[in-house]
């Protein structure tokens, strides 16, 4: 496979005269390149006015190769033709080199050109380019590859090197300026192949594309660094390669270099797949119209009174910081009462509002930031932020965000994570990519004030006074969003329709005397049993019990450590059974209002069978009456109607699953994470359950 490599241009702040005087000293050999053995030209033709001269050299290289591998080749040097064009009317200079030893095996091509820069005549412009194609190498096409591109990465730093050191010695001769090649009389001309050498000799390349290439679609050398950071050769080769297919291709708004860079850097600089994701992503922006979202997004009252997340001041490396209070977001008021469409236009708001702030702090802080550090406050976080739909919406998001904005996260800190979090990771970390996991750190409690903590990333004077600064922090504090925002009931009940659809949610009745039960048969200890589900009709009474015999069933269906069965419509408890003895209550009574919805966690202390019931408020069912009370019994006789409706989804969470994911996040924070003992399950059997409205 033909491998092509683009380098970044270079510009000497030197006419192209003297920048020729200087490249012609490292003829016939250079003690500077301690590879390059010696020349010796083969032929030099001379234009008859002397415009043109055309050199061409046999260069022989020592290359750095195992001595096994010279043994097996059976050679000590390589050989290259070098081919000099110099065009002293137009000012160019072209170097094309071309492989000799083992062309039969590997077509190596180099082509570099000088140039006058096109916005200052007194200074000079250099652009390299080269392709690789190793057919076959005694079976080591691999590492004769890999010692090609090291060659062709030092002839890149190397050749700006001797340019410099030989412009240097000019200045000591006394040379300052050469004047610029002026065409002859008719009287003076020169006899053809006249022997007066000025020429170049650097690197390689056949494509024909450059030479008919603007300046402008290439990179300075000194730009990638100012603002692009540290590349490699072949990193950098690949950024101007895919910056110059979209000059070529690509019909509209062509993206910023940095954002071009970030799909690269995605996909470990692999043209095809980079090239592929950014066409994606940018027929996206056009058909969003993303380019304009900051201009034309009108934040609605309710995000700018309820959702708590907003920029604050940098970190310590000059990263724009965003602050979200997810504990305190009323996540599922904000899906009741806002569209999954506005929630998705919020997030490519703040994205493309990072983008802009990292394009800001690079000129002001003097260096590339391309990313920006994001900081979670997770107290109060619990069951309720992991609705259902709400999880599906997030899913929506992540996918959004990873498709168009990759590697803008440089760090994400999670602080005060609470007991229950180890649970809600396990349902969360399967949807973020493997990279961005890597890049998650989280403390527990008050773990964040330590040493490693927060003072490490962010500096004392802007850390918020929430979390214990001195800094004021303009970010809502959130709360509950009021019922009377919520969307009309029609249009929630289109939107619970479509999540029945889609599967997401089951369906059930229940009606007085008859509650309705699922049955989980649990086969190892510390699961967790999650559930979530929301009263479209009545009053229920939520129970969970635990009981080591399991009740005759038509069917079961496996899933994973657990089998799942659910049979509603009549009681899976015995009639006969007694409380305390032949099964137990392991949750408290929950009672959930019409309109109100409940989301919880279970970790199983014990093997044996679990039942999920939901009876009809008022009504106490044969397996629970004794748990009725003289309230209930009133509320039931002002109830007209003697059916509930719910919509439900439950899941079980194996043990090696949550112990797995909380060994993935120790393992992805390195040790800097400080994780408190609480987090961990091994000693847990506690119960999340939270009622929202």
């Amino acid at each position: 496979m033909v491998r092509e490599y683009q380098s970044p241009v270079r510009v000497y702040k030197h006419s192209f005269e003297l920048i020729m005087a200087a490249y012609n000293k490292r003829f016939p050999k250079c003690s500077l390149i301690p590879v390059f053995v010696d020349s010796e030209v083969i032929s030099e033709n001379q234009s008859q006015d002397g415009a043109t001269l055309v050199i061409e050299r046999r260069c022989t290289i020592d290359i750095d190769a195992p001595r096994l591998l010279k043994r097996i080749a059976g050679v000590d040097h390589l050989y290259f033709i070098q081919k000099n064009t110099l065009n002293r009317r137009e000012r160019t200079l072209v170097i094309e080199i071309i492989n000799e030893s083992f062309s039969s095996r590997v077509i190596s091509h180099e082509y570099c050109k000088y140039s006058v820069h096109p916005e200052n005549e007194e200074w000079t412009y250099f652009e390299q380019t080269a392709s690789l194609d190793v057919k076959s190498f005694y079976g080591f096409e691999g590492m004769a590859e890999k010692i090609a591109i090291k060659q062709y990465a030092s002839n890149i730093e190397k050749g700006n090197e001797i340019i410099q050191y030989h412009l240097k010695e000019l200045e000591k001769e006394g040379i300052k300026y050469i004047p610029r090649w002026t065409q002859p009389s008719p009287t003076e001309v020169i006899p053809g192949n006249c022997v007066k050498p000025v020429l170049p000799a650097h690197e390689v390349d056949s494509t024909k594309e450059i030479l008919t290439t603007s300046p402008d679609d290439k990179l300075d050398a000194d730009y990638i660094r100012r603002y692009l950071g540290d590349l490699t050769p072949l990193q950098e080769s690949c950024l101007i390669r895919l910056r110059q297919w979209l000059q070529e291709t690509h019909k509209g708004k062509i993206p910023k270099d940095q954002h071009v860079l970030r799909f690269l850097k995605a996909t470990d600089f692999n043209f095809d797949k980079a090239r592929d994701l950014l066409c994606q992503s940018l027929t996206w922006r056009k058909k969003y119209q993303v380019d304009y979202v900051l201009d034309s997004w009108q934040h609605p009252q309710l995000l700018q009174d309820y959702y708590t997340g907003g920029w604050h001041h940098n970190d310590k490396d000059g990263r724009p910081l965003y602050i979200l209070r997810l504990g305190h977001m009323d996540t599922k008021g904000l899906m009741r009462s806002l569209t999954e469409e506005v929630l998705v236009r919020q997030v490519v708001a703040v994205n493309e509002e990072g983008l802009r702030r990292c394009e800001e702090n690079t000129k002001v802080f003097g260096q590339p930031i391309s990313c920006w550090t994001c900081l979670i406050d997770l107290e109060g976080l619990n069951m309720r932020h992991l609705w259902r739909p709400g999880l599906k919406a997030l899913l929506r998001i992540i996918e959004v965000v990873e498709a168009n904005y990759p590697e803008t996260l440089g760090r994400l800190l999670m602080l005060k994570a609470p007991r229950i979090f180890p649970v809600l990771w396990a349902l969360v970390s399967p949807l973020i990519n493997e990279n961005t996991r890597k890049k998650f750190l989280v403390y527990a409690a008050n773990d964040f004030k330590g040493p490693g903590g927060l003072v490490d990333y962010i500096d004392h004077k802007f850390i918020p006074d929430f979390l214990g600064g001195d800094c004021l922090c303009d970010i809502p504090e959130g709360g509950l969003v009021p019922k009377s925002l919520y969307r009309t009931a029609e249009e929630l009940e289109i939107e619970d329709n479509r999540l029945l659809t889609e599967s997401i949610y089951k369906s059930a009745n229940i009606f007085k005397g008859a509650p309705y039960e699922i049955l989980i048969e649990i086969t190892e200890g510390s699961s967790v049993i999650t559930w979530d589900f929301d009263v479209c009709k009545g009053d229920v009474l939520f129970n969970i019990y635990h009981s080591k015999r399991a009740p005759q069933l038509p069917k079961k269906d496996v899933i994973g450590a657990s089998s799942l069965t659910s049979f509603g419509g009549s009681q899976l408890l015995d009639k006969s059974w007694v409380l305390g003895q032949d099964y137990s209550l392991v949750e408290k009574s929950l009672t959930c209002r019409e309109g109100e919805s409940a989301q919880g966690s279970h970790i199983t202390r014990w093997p044996g069978c679990y039942i999920l019931q939901w009876s009809f408020h008022g009504c106490p069912a044969a397996a629970s009456s004794s748990l009725s009370c003289v309230d209930d019994v009133l509320a039931s006789l002002q109830v007209s109607s003697h059916k509930c409706k719910i919509m439900y989804y439950t899941e079980v969470l194996a043990s090696r699953d949550i112990r797995g994911s909380m060994t993935s996040l120790e393992s992805n924070t390195s040790g800097f994470s400080h994780l408190s003992v609480s987090t961990t399950l091994s000693s847990q059997s506690h119960t999340s359950s939270t009622i929202s409205r």
